[in-house]
């Protein structure tokens, strides 16, 4: 598994890497993939990371894991590649982005410029297996996410953490409120969407917050 993070991230988390869990975690994605197809590619699985190093880090979005269709994943929760047709939860998040901020349309689904202006767009398990949502779950990628949410809520202050969904909303516990704005509200999913994902203007609320404290904010 090449842990291309980026030399910063490296330093962050040049223990965890040594971590005997996440030794095992190494061996169990290298041999999934070299026998079953597995998404993102092998070198797009710290895309993430590798877009968004600690010192532009602004907002943390929280996935849970790829997709798991051909062509989709691409290392960075809920983006695909340009030209791919959305997905529903990305289609419902461009949706409040434009009724909360007026932005046009986007072009494609590739969320790389989101990355680029500091949005850690985390998935809590980094891979995944064809066709099976959840296969790489409880392998060891769970505790390395967190404690990469952990030692974000450490070393940084005033990081926007978005939690959608109840999944993501157990993380707040990793996370010190009093540091940091958390904002949570129901997955974008078609199945929660309308039941307070539509209308919780997390972004602009988000750009308010970094503005107040003299932080960039992000071009959604």
């Amino acid at each position: 598994m090449q842990k291309n993070l980026g030399g910063e991230w490296d330093k962050w988390l040049s223990a965890e890497f040594e971590k005997s869990y996440f030794r095992q975690l190494e061996q169990f994605v290298d041999m999934r993939y070299e026998q079953t197809v597995c998404y993102p590619p092998k070198d797009k699985i710290f895309e993430a990371f590798r877009l968004c190093p600690p010192s532009r880090l602004k907002v943390v979005l929280l996935g849970q894991d790829p997709y798991h269709e051909p062509g989709q994943a691409m290392g960075l929760s809920f983006s695909v590649p340009m030209g791919m047709k959305f997905p529903p939860s990305l289609r419902n998040i461009f949706k409040e982005v434009m009724d909360d901020t007026k932005c046009p349309p986007p072009f494609g689904g590739d969320l790389t410029g989101w990355a680029e202006q500091g949005v850690l767009l985390l998935n809590s398990t980094l891979t995944v297996e064809k066709g099976k949502a959840g296969a790489h779950f409880k392998r060891g990628w769970e505790t390395f996410t967190d404690e990469v949410i952990s030692l974000i809520s450490q070393q940084k202050e005033h990081v926007v953490f978005l939690l959608w969904g109840n999944y993501a909303q157990q993380k707040r516990t990793l996370i010190d409120a009093s540091r940091h704005l958390i904002l949570e509200s129901p997955h974008p999913s078609p199945l929660s969407a309308y039941h307070g994902f539509f209308g919780n203007h997390h972004f602009s609320r988000a750009n308010e917050y970094m503005i107040q404290n003299n932080i960039e904010p992000v071009m959604w």
